[in-house]
């Protein structure tokens, strides 16, 4: 991405709609747009944005896993089924006969 050529005022954006979404559908770079200065909204082609959005579920799915297989690795620290079916009884205030 070059900053200086994919960052444009809304007002230059708007002067130029045809050219600068055709360059975002040739090039696949997103285009910042600003409004006073700062920026306000990303244009980008719909097969790029899905491949962040992929990503993203991606990431998020990996980090799940990460973090069950660290569960898995310190199963020594679970309570046994004992102690969960304990306290369960507790919470509930459950009598066995």
């Amino acid at each position: 991405m070059d900053i200086t050529r994919d960052i444009q005022t809304l007002s230059e954006f708007k002067q130029n709609v045809s050219k600068l979404i055709k360059r975002v559908q040739e090039t696949r770079e997103p285009l910042v747009l600003t409004v006073n200065g700062k920026p306000a909204v990303v244009l980008q082609d719909p097969e790029s944005f899905q491949q962040l959005i992929d990503q993203r579920e991606y990431n998020e799915t990996v980090a799940v896993l990460r973090k069950r297989i660290a569960d898995i690795d310190n199963a020594d620290q679970w309570p046994t089924h004992e102690e969960v079916f304990e306290q369960i009884r507790k919470k509930f205030n459950i009598e066995l006969d």
